[in-house]
Order: structure tokens, then C-alpha cells, then sequence
């Protein structure tokens, strides 16, 4: 489509400039000075070619009209003779051009018609494309706004997912959770049976955030089906750690997420204070406290849902009277300033130690209150008896 442009020019010579223009495939109106404004209203023309030869101040007067009116209107100024206080003067109104007429080549006009075009159509093009992100901005804003919103939820949801601190027969639960986002991917729980064996596990799903999170609720609604089988008699595999750590691998494999955790699982029995653990690639190993030393349980194996025929083994171990048994996410190791593995578990056993498995007083060691945020998520869960 053709630019429309329009003539303002009182003088003889505007037939000769509307033929030129036309010539040159440009949509040509024309008025006076006097019907400038009005015209323009009406011809919404895409840009202005004023001659001042006739009058110098009522052109001055109507370019400085067009311009508070049109700022980014592409307006050429013709005028006879070269006066540079006019030139100045025009520019300075914001006219692209000025030109000194009888024009000695008209390729000139032309050129800088095509060129004030031009730059009134990249004016437009950032005025469009600054409009754009701008809603793009407060589109993203708000969905952004909307999803913390979503995850603030969640985590409130996940954190009544946790287990509240527990007490048999002396024998302490407690845990912390630090997610490194709103949502954790890891979680832990602990829970007694009917026959007052106590129950526990910590997981680590790979990962972070939402998708993470959402294991997390498999897992919770895994183990409480779990629970109920064992109610209602029609299974005991809640009490088997291996079996336990082969049915979440078997439904992890199933649901396809794309998702697999570490974890550590055991059963405790008060009464003969025997502990039965399996390991699903969970790292560190829980820390064991008696008698003033710290160890690490030994134990090992595969990754949960990571591999179909992942196999588990059950662990036993005989707990005395007196312990603590602590548990961690690997994000633990990570906020250890030591800078070699090695290193930094044989700092968690000390301070496991030194803090005799308050888990208050290891955060403090771990100066975890002070930190602005964690690199991982952070799961930590003491079990025990007693001062050791």
C-alpha cells in the first residue's frame, strides 16, 4: 500500500511536486495552510511536505501545530533560499528535513521522504513491539504471581503432610525441613503401629521444586495405603524395609514421572530395641550415636525407581537402651564448608557428636539459621532415647 503523503504548499510549484510524488508511486494530497490541521485529521497521511516560501511565520506556526499534535509524523520543509535561522528553527520543531527549493536534483526530496518514512516506520515498530513486552511483562508478572500463589498452597499442604513430634517409651522423634524453594522434594515421616513398633523414613526425590514436591505426596499416600493394609490384615509389608523400598520403586517405575529418590526406611521395635533398615542410594547413611561415639550404619543400594528390577536388602541392628539415630538429606553436605567429601562427613559426625543429637544445636553448628538460603533441600530427623 502506497504512503500517503500530503502537500502543503500555496505556490505555483505544487503541481509540479504532486506529479514528482505520484511518479514515484506516493498516494498525494494537497491543501493550504489554512486547512493543514483539519486535513490532516482527515487523511491520516503518513507524512508532511510544507513549503514556507509564501509565508515563513504561518508555516513555523502550523509546523509547530503538526508536531504537538503528531510528534512522530515524518513533516520535510521546503523554503526558498538559505536562511539558517529557518533551517535551525525548522529542525529544532522537530522537521526531518529541510530543503532549499528551487530543488536542484528532486531525487533529493525523495531520498529524504523515503528516509523520514523509514524512520517513522522503526518509531512504530519500537512503539508496537515496546507495547508488547510491556503487556508480556505484566502477563508474566502476574502468572508468576499466580504460581507462587499455587506453590504457597502447596507448601502449606506439604507441611501438614509432615509428621508432628513423637514420643514411645521414651524414645524422641523430631525432624526439620529446609526447602531450598517453596516446595521440598524432600520429605521425611514417622509414625508407631498398633504393636508400638515405630516406623520412619526419609527421602530425597531428584530434583527440585513442584514436580519434586508431588513425589513427595505419592510417597505420603503410598505409605499410608501401606498402613492400611496392615489394619485390615490384608498385607504386612509395611513391616519388611525391603519390601517397603521395592513397592515404591514398582510404583515410581509405573507413573512414568521421570522421577526417582534415595531413601532410607526402618522399623524399631521398643521392646527388643532391634532396628531393621533398607537402603534405596541413600547418602549420607544416618548417623548412629551411643555412648558418646558417632558412626555411620553401613548398608547400601539401588536408587528408588530408577531401575525395574531394583532388589532391596533388610538390615538389622541392635540398638542399646540409650541412642541417637540421626538421618539427613544430602543437602546436609552441602552447606559443610569442607571442601572435600571425606571431609565433610567425617565434620557431620562431629558435630552430630559435639551436639549429642539435638538437632537445635546441630542447625546451630551448621550456622543454618543464618544462612539466606540453601543450594538443596535440607531434611533432617532424629530418633532417640536419652542422653548419649
Amino acid at each position: 500500500m502506497p504512503a500517503t503523503v500530503l502537500v502543503i504548499d500555496d505556490s505555483a510549484n505544487r503541481n509540479n511536486l504532486v506529479a514528482l510524488l505520484q511518479n514515484n508511486d506516493y498516494r498525494v494530497l494537497t491543501t493550504d495552510a489554512a486547512g493543514a490541521v483539519s486535513e490532516l485529521q482527515e487523511s491520516c497521511a503518513d507524512a508532511l511536505i510544507c513549503d514556507l516560501s509564501l509565508n515563513r511565520k504561518r508555516g513555523f506556526e502550523l509546523l509547530e501545530q503538526v508536531k504537538a499534535g503528531y510528534p512522530e509524523l515524518p513533516v520535510i520543509v521546503l523554503a526558498a533560499g538559505s536562511v539558517m535561522d529557518d533551517a535551525l528553527r525548522a529542525l529544532r520543531l522537530g522537521a526531518d528535513d529541510y530543503l532549499i527549493t528551487p530543488l536542484a536534483d528532486p531525487e533529493v526530496l525523495l531520498h529524504s521522504l523515503r528516509k523520514a518514512l523509514d524512520r517513522a516506520r522503526l518509531v512504530a515498530e519500537n512503539h508496537a513491539y515496546r507495547d508488547y513486552l510491556e503487556k508480556t511483562n505484566t502477563e508474566l508478572r502476574r502468572n508468576l504471581e499466580e504460581l507462587r500463589n499455587d506453590q504457597l498452597a502447596g507448601r502449606q499442604a506439604q507441611l501438614r503432610m509432615l509428621p508432628e513430634p513423637l514420643q514411645l517409651q521414651g524414645i524422641e522423634c523430631s525432624h526439620r525441613l529446609v526447602p531450598s524453594l517453596l516446595l521440598s522434594g524432600d520429605f521425611l515421616d514417622y509414625f508407631l503401629l498398633p504393636d508400638k513398633r515405630l516406623v520412619f523414613y526419609l527421602a530425597d526425590v531428584s530434583g527440585h521444586g513442584a514436580s519434586s514436591a508431588f513425589v513427595t505426596v505419592l510417597l505420603k499416600n503410598l505409605t499410608y495405603r501401606l498402613r492400611r493394609n496392615l489394619k485390615r490384615g490384608s498385607s504386612d509389608d509395611l513391616l519388611y524395609p525391603d519390601l517397603v523400598l521395592e513397592r515404591i520403586n514398582s510404583e515410581l517405575m509405573a507413573s512414568e514421572l521421570d522421577k526417582h529418590l534415595t531413601m532410607f526406611y526402618g522399623v524399631i521395635d521398643p521392646a527388643t530395641m532391634k532396628l531393621q533398615y533398607s537402603v534405596g542410594g541413600h547418602f549420607p547413611m544416618p548417623v548412629l550415636l551411643q555412648q558418646g561415639q558417632a558412626r555411620y550404619l553401613e548398608g547400601r543400594g539401588m536408587p528408588v525407581g530408577l531401575f525395574r528390577e531394583a532388589k532391596y536388602e533388610t538390615h538389622e541392628y541392635q540398638l542399646q537402651q540409650d541412642f541417637q539415630l540421626l538421618l539427613f538429606s544430602d543437602g546436609i553436605l552441602e552447606i559443610i564448608p569442607q571442601p572435600s567429601l571425606q571431609e565433610k562427613e567425617a565434620s557431620l559426625l562431629d558435630m552430630v557428636r559435639i551436639s549429642a543429637g539435638d538437632l537445635g544445636h546441630l542447625a546451630a553448628l551448621l550456622q543454618l539459621d543464618a544462612l539466606p538460603e540453601v543450594p538443596d533441600d535440607i531434611a533432617m530427623m532424629a530418633i532417640g532415647r536419652s542422653k548419649v
